[in-house]
């Protein structure tokens, strides 16, 4: 499974050039003009892991491969983009099948970058942003809503699904997010559910895009998207999408000395991705072999056969055991056969708990 994040805002806050640097491709223009970015771009971006590099490095495998992320950026959205203002709108299908909301807001003042408003205020950006996520999601129940009713007609059971989305509608009318709508346990409400894909129903992570100055400290601005997200009871990632950039091209030491020289330890693609590993509870863990050294994205908390199942759904329905390696003893011992011989190597069965960072060999029958 991979981690996939829609990334959001109103136009020329810095989206395009912060999705530039995240995904290492020139492929979303940016420009100093509203609406640069005319159609969706996705790309899938390696999860850096140095545990990954640790072990490719002992292992030597023929390949390394990194857990991915797909980042999904679509065009600025401006107020009236759910009744056909601007472009944004007509790319929001393309962020329903994500994972996660990235909403980039500008949080730095400069006179010769255009603010499609006039003035930089993220706290207005994130209400408009939202309130066009909430009134496409009001659009795609009121269509289900219809379809359902002439369903429904002589047939109870769809008739209470009927009556579930109508409250679920009437929910958002009233200015609620989907993800504060509790849905009752009938049949077919699941799967209406994951059909609508609705947008307000996905955590949120807010982007804070500074400038130079506003890396180490917090300016008003930021302190207001922080104060926001934790009323929200979301996580608030700070880059400087201009820095992100320049850094693309440089070697490994060069971007760590250009980041230390801001105070700064982690690039912005590091944060987002482990802020969105933290915000969807997600954990990894790894095979390690000759031919390949990878590693696989799970939901912490998952069972043995269900992260078998990551690699492949036989292993997962065929499972027997797994043979278990924590990274630490791996790493200690160097290798599976010392591991096995101080008796650092462990059988699981079909309870246990995926660990992150464990090392395993899945055995299994079909």
């Amino acid at each position: 499974m991979a981690l996939s994040i829609g990334i959001v805002g109103l136009p020329n806050v810095g989206k395009s050039t912060l999705f530039n640097a995240l995904t290492k491709a020139q492929n979303a223009e940016s420009a100093n003009y509203p609406f640069c970015t005319i159609e969706p771009n996705k790309a899938t971006v390696p999860v850096p892991d140095k545990r990954l590099d640790v072990l490719s490095a002992m292992a030597k495998p023929q390949r390394t491969v990194h857990a991915t992320v797909d980042f999904i950026d679509i065009a600025g959205l401006v107020r009236g983009a759910s009744k056909g203002e601007g472009l944004g709108n007509q790319f929001l299908a393309n962020i329903r099948e994500c994972a996660a909301i990235l909403e980039v807001v500008r949080c730095f003042d400069d006179e010769n970058i255009i603010h499609v408003d006039g003035k930089v205020d993220p706290l207005r950006d994130i209400e408009t942003i939202e309130m066009e996520l909430l009134l496409a999601d009001i659009q795609s129940v009121e269509k289900r809503l219809e379809r359902l009713k002439k369903m429904s007609k002589g047939n109870k059971e769809m008739q209470a699904l009927v009556g579930e989305v109508e409250r679920l509608l009437q929910h958002l009318d009233a200015g609620n997010p989907a993800s504060a709508f509790k849905p009752k346990d009938i049949e077919g409400i699941s799967q209406t559910w994951r059909e609508l894909g609705l947008l307000t129903a996905k955590p949120v992570i807010y982007c804070a895009n500074v400038d130079e100055s506003g890396l180490l400290d917090d300016n008003a601005l930021i302190e207001a998207v922080r104060s926001h997200a934790q009323k929200r009871g979301a996580d608030v990632v700070k880059i400087c999408a201009k820095l992100e950039e320049e850094l693309q091209g440089l070697s490994e030491q060069e971007q760590e000395d250009m980041l230390a020289g801001y105070g700064i330890d982690q690039s912005g693609l590091v944060q987002i991705i482990r802020t969105g590993y933290r915000t969807l509870g997600l954990a990894s863990y790894f095979t390690v072999g000759d031919k390949e050294v990878k590693a696989w994205t799970i939901v912490d908390g998952w069972k043995a056969p269900a992260c078998a199942g990551v690699i492949h759904t036989d292993f997962e329905r065929g499972f027997i055991r797994a043979e278990v390696i924590a990274y630490d003893d791996y790493v200690a011992h160097g290798s599976e056969a010392a591991c096995r011989t101080a008796g650092c190597l462990r059988t699981e069965g079909k309870e246990y708990v995926m660990k992150d960072g464990d090392i395993v060999e899945f055995l299994f029958n079909v």
